[in-house]
């Protein structure tokens, strides 16, 4: 039987027209993606470029040995102790000496108290007091170490002419005995976001946000430690470029240290 072939069946127009949608916004959508990556790229090149060229951070929490005096009435020097400014800005460095004494001499990085936990382990129970001369630095350090020190019941001390100051005063209340000798320098001030090092928070949490909730772990672990509260007061009332200086009849009375017996 003749007749014209069979054409198969009518394309599907609408399905056609769908597919030719879909292609066209997805090319839409990527040539916008391109568009905001560019325009996102230029505009941080354009910030870059315009951002103030600062010198590297220092690879460890700043710590300034003596500060000016800030005690009411003011124009005080800073009081000076035999170690040089030069020596305690360096990391501290750990020296065991006749009697079980554990001597701690610089600043206080981060790591310092993973250092001081292996050198207190290594000796043992030799270890019986740990002498500090440090201008501070790294608070969760400071209060790591102090931990471990009240755990292992050892004592702690700043000798004369000596200086624990900033966060070195957290690792001296970890004492269970803690001394100052005449001629020593123990001072506290406000904590800043360098000397905060160590501390992860989960997101990007506000300074003040982030310097409250540390500022309240400073001050359970003091009320633990069995010292004044007053102490951590005086640090909040003091700037960071200042340093409040206690004085013998202070660091009795606040229960932070006490001269050593005769």
């Amino acid at each position: 039987m003749s007749g014209a072939p069979d054409a198969g069946p009518a394309p599907d127009r609408p399905g056609l027209a769908a597919r030719v949608e879909a292609v066209v916004l997805r090319a839409i959508f990527a040539g916008l993606l391109v568009f905001t990556v560019v325009v996102l790229g230029r505009d941080l090149q354009e910030q870059l470029a315009a951002a103030p060229v600062t010198a590297p951070e220092a690879p460890w929490p700043l710590a300034e040995p003596y500060l000016p005096s800030a005690r009411p009435g003011g124009g005080e020097p800073a009081p000076r102790t035999g170690t040089p400014a030069e020596r305690l800005r360096e990391p501290m460095t750990l020296e065991l000496l006749a009697g079980g004494r554990l001597v701690a001499v610089g600043t206080i990085t981060p790591g310092t108290a993973e250092r001081f936990a292996e050198e207190i382990a290594r000796r043992g129970d030799y270890v019986q007091t740990v002498v500090l001369d440090s201008p501070g630095g790294s608070v969760q350090d400071a209060l790591a170490m102090s931990r471990l020190i009240r755990e292992r019941k050892l004592d702690t001390a700043v000798e004369a002419g000596a200086l624990c100051a900033s966060s070195c005063p957290l690792v001296l209340s970890g004492g269970v005995k803690r001394h100052a000798a005449a001629g020593a320098v123990v001072g506290v001030h406000q904590i800043t976001a360098v000397r905060m090092a160590g501390f992860s928070l989960a997101g990007a949490e506000p300074e003040m946000v982030r310097a409250q909730r540390v500022s309240a772990e400073i001050q359970r672990h003091l009320v633990e430690m069995g010292v004044d509260t007053e102490v951590w007061f005086h640090a909040m009332e003091t700037p960071p470029r200042e340093m409040y200086y206690f004085t013998p009849e202070e660091l009795a009375d606040l229960k932070l240290a006490a001269p050593p017996a005769d």
